[in-house]
């Protein structure tokens, strides 16, 4: 039993290190998607952060703690085993450090941005890592004034911040607002602005006001929990992207996402012609995407795949 666990987490070791990822924070276990069922597991330069799903993980905590100590060296492991879906296997939610010590918070990079990290309170396991490489190739399209919405702590707006002159980043959660104040001085970014706000209501706000913008970034949370609420969830999707669309320019770009494993790729192509078509606005894909490299995929099972990115260019 532990031999197989040993061996699988050798493998997930040996395959992150062959991606050479420019990033002192990534996903180093993806359950399923590294034949580890329910158990992610996150390095945060010299910390590892765990999250035990189901009983079975939950139980040899203990044994996988020590395997992780011999293969990999941390110098603290802490369990975020605070996700709700852990009651549903009758666990407790909690967090603990099962290996070292862990600091308040930890500096981690991610190309060229600098994150200070709060790995005991931060969204799930302390930052949003399955973006990082969406990001990057957002950036290769960045240009002009720059929106982001539903920002968190800035990933999006931190990165391409760096490409555009004028930034502006808005999310509904002060404290989300208050940390991307914060990175973005650390990253010597003056010009990124965030904001509170209601996204939905600041799209059609900056829509009557007359407002463009050459870069916008739509990075939603999930809005399909379920299959019974994929149809509200597609008509909120394409409210945010109809709105982002009119706001855009003429050959400007539109990175739109969805982490909404019930969303399929189907549906959220769909909801996009139709927020083109009801806006009046014609748009290209330039690319696809999904979660990063670290985040594998495995064949068979869909649930692995949940993450969809498109790259949208206005054209005239």
């Amino acid at each position: 039993g532990l031999d197989l666990w040993r061996t699988r987490l050798g493998n997930a070791l040996r395959f992150r290190e062959s991606l050479q990822l420019d990033a002192t924070a990534y996903r180093l276990v993806h359950g399923e998607g590294d034949l580890l069922p329910s158990l992610v597991i996150d390095p945060y330069g010299d910390y590892l952060v765990v999250q035990a799903l189901s009983q079975g993980v939950d139980r040899l905590l203990p044994q996988l703690t020590r395997l992780l100590v011999e293969l990999a060296s941390p110098a603290g492991i802490l369990a975020r085993n605070d996700p709700r879906v852990r009651a549903l296997e009758g666990l407790e939610q909690k967090v603990e450090v099962l290996h070292g010590t862990i600091p308040p918070s930890v500096i981690v990079r991610e190309g060229p941005v600098e994150y200070d990290v709060d790995l005991r309170k931060g969204q799930k396991t302390g930052l949003f890592l399955d973006q990082r490489e969406n990001r990057e190739a957002a950036a290769r399209y960045a240009r002009g004034r720059l929106l982001d919405c539903f920002s968190y702590n800035g990933g999006f707006a931190l990165r391409l911040a760096h490409e555009c002159p004028e930034a502006e980043a808005i999310d509904i959660s002060a404290d989300a607002v208050a940390r991307i104040g914060e990175n973005a001085a650390r990253n010597d970014l003056p010009h990124l602005r965030a904001r509170e706000a209601n996204v939905f209501d600041e799209l059609r706000r900056l829509e009557k006001a007359g407002a463009r913008y050459d870069t916008i970034v739509l990075d939603p949370p999930a809005f399909a929990k379920n299959k019974a609420s994929i149809p509200n969830a597609l008509a909120g999707y394409k409210e945010i992207n109809l709105r982002a669309m009119r706001l855009l320019s003429p050959g400007g770009y539109l990175v739109t996402c969805s982490c909404s494993y019930n969303v399929s790729e189907a549906m959220f192509a769909d909801m996009v012609h139709d927020a083109s078509v009801d806006s009046h606005t014609p748009v290209t894909i330039v690319e696809k995407r999904m979660q990063g490299r670290d985040h594998p995929v495995l064949v068979g099972v869909p649930e692995t795949y949940y993450l969809k990115c498109f790259v949208l260019r206005r054209v005239e």
